[in-house]
């Protein structure tokens, strides 16, 4: 299977977009096993998803269930034709169930991290805020234990806390370059434990020896072309993640679903409720507190026509009001005490356009009290 096309490489590096080179991901995939049972590999950052199809060739392609996350739309239409399951969209916009994932193939996009208008940037962590950090804690828990994990960074970044996070969350480290110089990369292989001592002579060791390759105190020896120890067996997966998908819409989609439902018009009556079609007289005159019942429900409104052909628009209200009452009563001691009582009364109002054609208060509102 062909990486891809010339010329689509071409525009996926013009865009800052860097795949996997071929010699470096043909040799990584030869550390791989496939385990008895159905599979389930996940690419968090799988650009035109090669690689994570590669790997499920590899792992046989009729037992593995390849998913992939992919920020750039063209990158992620590509990816759609080759693995399973594609996410377009953020991985930090993304719902996807933990410990669903035999293999976690982590190639991410480098950088430092920049903060946002309140300064947050996402990042759990007191080192050197870099991308390469961020999406491995995102992804790291996406891992079921006994996981393979197949990372791909430049040297520089191992410093000390990525390297204690590594050592302490994975067992059968090893580190080597990456065939293709030019970003100074290097592939770690792990499999994924729960956390561990730290004080072990040989997790010292590969703590040493991460850091000694970040520092650039020491350099990885190159990816062998045949794994010369025993392969990562990827294991079985329980089950099909529950969760994988995006939080918010993609735009695509959201397009297609204003399409369908064509917003809440179709549906106005029902959001709204559906004016009256046929009005029916009341079984008997409204009482000043019936009516004022119905002009508070808004059932007084609408366009009026009497029979003498005069026209009002009219809507109805109620406001509050209050009456004053004074009490006095004489005290004991001769002096007089005065009392004011304030009472709330609702008064019905109606107010009416007049749209009566040659009305001398044609267009004006008049209050109907």
């Amino acid at each position: 299977m062909a990486l891809m096309f010339r010329r689509i490489a071409r525009n996926f590096i013009k865009a800052g977009y860097f795949p996997t080179d071929e010699p470096t991901l043909e040799r990584a995939l030869s550390a791989l096993a496939p385990a008895a049972g159905p599979m389930c590999i996940l690419d968090p950052c799988a650009g035109e998803g090669v690689a994570i199809a590669e790997a499920a060739h590899v792992l046989g392609r009729e037992r593995v269930s390849a998913f992939a996350v992919e920020f750039d739309r063209e990158r992620a239409s590509h990816a759609r034709q080759l693995v399973d399951h594609c996410i377009h969209g953020d991985l930090m916009d993304t719902l996807i169930s933990r410990q669903s994932f035999g293999l976690l193939w982590l190639n991410p996009p480098y950088g430092d991290l920049s903060k946002d208008a309140d300064g947050n940037i996402g990042y759990q962590g007191q080192g050197r805020a870099r991308l390469e950090k961020l999406f491995y804690q995102r992804t790291l828990p996406l891992l079921q234990y006994d996981g393979v994990l197949i990372f791909i960074v430049p040297a520089y970044v191992l410093d000390a806390e990525l390297v204690g996070w590594l050592t302490r969350h994975f067992a059968e480290l090893r580190i080597y370059r990456a065939v293709e110089t030019q970003f100074k990369q290097v592939v770690i292989f792990g499999r994924r434990i729960r956390q561990r001592d730290q004080a072990s002579d040989a997790v010292k060791a590969t703590r040493g020896l991460l850091l000694q390759i970040g520092q650039g105190d020491a350099d990885a020896e190159e990816l062998p072309v045949e794994w010369p120890f025993l392969p990562y067996t990827v294991p079985a997966s329980v089950e099909a993640p529950e969760h994988f998908y995006r939080v918010s819409m993609e735009p695509e989609q959201f397009g297609d679903e204003v399409g369908r439902l064509q917003g809440l018009w179709p549906a106005f009556d029902t959001h709204l409720g559906a004016a009256q079609q046929s009005l029916r007289p009341p079984a008997r005159a409204l009482s000043h507190w019936h009516l004022a019942l119905a002009l508070a429900a808004g059932a007084i409104s609408g366009v009026v026509q009497s029979k003498t052909g005069r026209v009002l628009a009219v809507k109805g209200d109620t406001h509050k009001e209050k009456t004053l009452q004074t009490e006095y009563t004489e005290r004991d001691d001769g002096s007089v005490a005065e009392t004011r009582i304030l009472t709330d009364k609702f008064v019905p109002v109606i107010r009416a356009w007049d749209m009566t054609p040659g009305s001398a208060t044609h267009g004006q509102v008049l209050t109907i009290r």
